[in-house]
């Protein structure tokens, strides 16, 4: 079966949010502007940017551990907030939790069913706070109440279920000491100071049972932890090559089996179980092409039943017969691609999340013992009937011989035969992945599907340094920012042309956060490759990105150090100048649109101020968009929304692709426009809006 699915500047920065740009008119330097062209989307209808990027109906579907609860969450006054409704009558919901500005993107059940608890931050500045909501008064309050901190989850127990850990750096920034937290008191316990550690594992009984340390080599050393004491000699490490592809998975609830992601010894990581008591390693599934990419582990005894690999697309395979006989009944019941999302304590009730690919996703009640699947929601119900286009995988080739897999997305009525390529030529929009350690995935994408239907065939590369493929494959992304990991975007652009996908001169590059960074290294490395860019959140100086990288990522700067250059020697610093786009700002020559968050804690404002004033100084116009009340990314619809109406609308005026009118998009949002408020207004005019 292949339908189950297991975020960022670096390993968690996969934020895709769309940036403003000005109209192609305004470079010098720049061809004439093409006019709107008649493009195959056309014959479509249009799909609205609010049905795309609008706060969902419902979403994030659960079902509470004892069975009694459905929740999910909804707009409560057009914020995403969490709402709940008993299991036996869906239909009596009310809302949980009273966020008014921020939506909440993250929530879960407490283990004993007695209360709600999310994750929250101010602005976007990812100091995530942890809050919960009694079941039985509706009381909401904050559990973490401090300033300039942020949770982590350490672990949750199946028999503690009134208590978790949680790790909280209040005390040093850069460090996460362990607390003991009643979920029913709200009080703290200090379980363990932090000293210098990465993270901690926990078993079942809430003790811990290993600390993490990074090492010189950029790797991790593992500290088994006794009777609350932390050894003193590591007892496994990991160097640089497998650092990302090798930690520890967790224990079995009676603590004698723990589960390794590993790929020491390999090249893709690993399902491997360790005896505890032995030390014996057994392998339980590898693949030759992709890393193990997630497991379903049963409620009460925590033993790995299903494990996947993705390599292009997801593959499930069941362990436990009974586990096997409910995957192989729902893929018999359901079209494109499915998951499992919650389970109840017993096991008998599974909320089971299908993306139908070219259908808006739905979820759905799956009752084990009745085998009956019942409607929970529709994720986009307006979405149903629109003009979607199905995603294709593909397997480029890099000029050195790595294989590249990636995804292609065509406008609808471009590839009427079905061989993948369209009929004749359209422009194409080149959209780059964060991370740079994330990937790109199969399946539903609101952006390509909102490039597709505007008349761009839209391409995403796992380039070099990606995850998911082996260590070998992200490895090759060393010291390559801007050089080899430039050139596999390079080279799929290549490819595009050479099979009739697009022309040479109507390609656009877009990112967020690394994706970013690629479109600035796009447009002034390779300054006559593309048509224009769209840059968000992405850095421009290497030196200060990694001078300026959030408190609590410092314990692993020796891993970004080896990866991406070391500031700290005459050659890293060189090297680092050498890769960083602001320094070459007077070689663009295409059009730039630019978007921001002020409290982004990942990517500063001033990688994103330090460009635009380089442009400004040498006469290069920009269009730079700031948000006050956004981090790395835009969380909130409405910015997200007038942020893609004027990317759709440059697109338009660069590509020659279609667009919908601006409208009041921008004025009903938080936008800032530093540079360009006259381009954007421009492309107001000019295209109707």
């Amino acid at each position: 079966m292949s339908k189950f699915n297991s975020k960022s500047l670096f390993a968690s920065c996969a934020v895709i949010a769309m940036s403003m740009t000005l109209p192609v008119a305004a470079h010098a330097q720049q061809k004439e502007a093409p006019q709107t062209m008649t493009t195959p989307a056309e014959a479509a209808p249009i799909i609205p940017r609010a049905h795309l990027f609008g706060n969902p109906t419902k979403a994030g579907g659960r079902i509470s551990p004892d069975g009694q609860w459905l929740s999910w969450l909804a707009p409560d006054n057009d914020v995403l907030n969490v709402w709940i409704a008993p299991a036996s009558d869906p239909s009596a919901a009310k809302v949980m939790t009273s966020a008014t500005d921020r939506p909440i993107s993250q929530y879960f059940w407490a283990p004993d069913s007695q209360s709600l608890l999310y994750v929250q931050d101010k602005g976007g500045d990812e100091n995530y706070l942890l809050y919960g909501v009694d079941l039985a008064t509706g009381a909401e309050r904050t559990l973490t109440d401090f300033e300039k901190t942020r949770v982590q989850v350490i672990g949750t127990s199946e028999t503690i279920r009134d208590k978790m850990l949680v790790g909280l750096n209040n005390r040093d920034a850069r460090l996460h000491d362990v607390h003991l937290l009643d979920l029913n008191t709200g009080e703290l316990t200090l379980v363990q100071q932090n000293d210098g550690y990465a993270g901690f594992l926990a078993d079942d009984n809430l003790q811990l049972r290993m600390a993490i340390r990074p090492n010189a080599a950029g790797g991790m050393d593992f500290f088994p932890i006794v009777d609350g004491t932390i050894a003193t000699e590591a007892t496994d490490s990991t160097g640089l090559e497998d650092s990302l592809t090798t930690q520890p998975a967790g224990f079995t609830t009676d603590g004698k089996t723990m589960y390794w992601i590993d790929s020491r010894g390999r090249n893709t990581a690993a399902l491997i179980a360790q005896d505890v008591a032995t030390g014996e390693k057994t392998v339980i599934a590898e693949n030759d092409k992709a890393d193990i990419g997630g497991a379903m582990s049963d409620p009460k005894t925590g033993e790995v039943e299903a494990y996947s690999f993705t390599y292009l697309e997801t593959e499930w395979t069941a362990i436990d017969p009974d586990i096997k006989a409910s995957l192989d009944w729902l893929d018999t019941k359901l079209d494109g691609e499915f998951g499992v999302s919650s389970r109840t304590e017993d096991d008998q009730k599974w909320i089971v999340w299908n993306d139908p690919l070219t259908a808006p996703s739905k979820t759905f009640i799956y009752d084990r013992a009745a085998k009956t699947l019942t409607d929970f929601y529709v994720t986009r119900p307006e979405l149903e009937g629109a003009p979607l286009q199905p995603m294709q995988g593909l397997e480029l080739t890099s000029r050195d011989g790595l294989t590249l897999p990636s995804y292609l997305t065509l406008p609808p009525g471009s590839d009427t035969t079905g061989d993948g390529v369209p009929e004749k030529p359209v422009p194409m929009v080149l959209l780059v992945h964060g991370g740079p350690w994330a990937r790109d995935n199969y399946g539903y994408n609101s952006y390509h599907q909102w490039l597709a239907n505007r008349g761009y065939a839209v391409l995403s590369v796992n380039f070099r340094g990606s995850t998911g493929f082996g260590k070998e494959f992200i490895s090759a992304g060393d010291l390559e920012w801007g050089k080899k990991m430039h050139d596999d975007l390079i080279d799929a652009v290549d490819w595009a042309v050479s099979k009739g996908v697009t022309t040479d001169d109507k390609v656009a590059i877009m990112g967020g956060s690394y994706g970013g960074y690629a479109t600035l290294a796009g447009l002034t490395f390779t300054p006559n490759e593309f048509a224009c860019g769209v840059d968000i959140v992405g850095p421009s100086n290497l030196e200060t990105l990694l001078a300026t990288i959030p408190p609590y990522w410092e314990p692993l700067i020796a891993q970004f150090h080896e990866r991406m250059g070391n500031p700290n020697t005459p050659e890293g610093l060189a090297m680092l100048k050498e890769r960083s786009p602001l320094y070459s700002a007077g070689n663009i020559i295409k059009p730039l649109l630019i978007g921001q968050g002020a409290n982004d804690p990942r990517v500063n404002q001033a990688e994103s101020d330090q460009i635009v004033a380089a442009m400004k100084e040498k006469g290069i116009p920009v269009t730079y968009v700031l948000y006050p009340d956004e981090g790395h990314g835009f969380a909130k619809p409405n910015n997200n929304i007038a942020f893609n109406a004027v990317t759709e609308n440059f697109l338009a005026t660069c590509l020659g692709g279609r667009s919908e009118p601006i409208g009041d998009t921008v004025d009903n949002s938080t936008a800032q426009i530093v540079e360009g408020a006259e381009h954007v207004k421009g492309l107001a005019d000019a295209l109707g809006g």
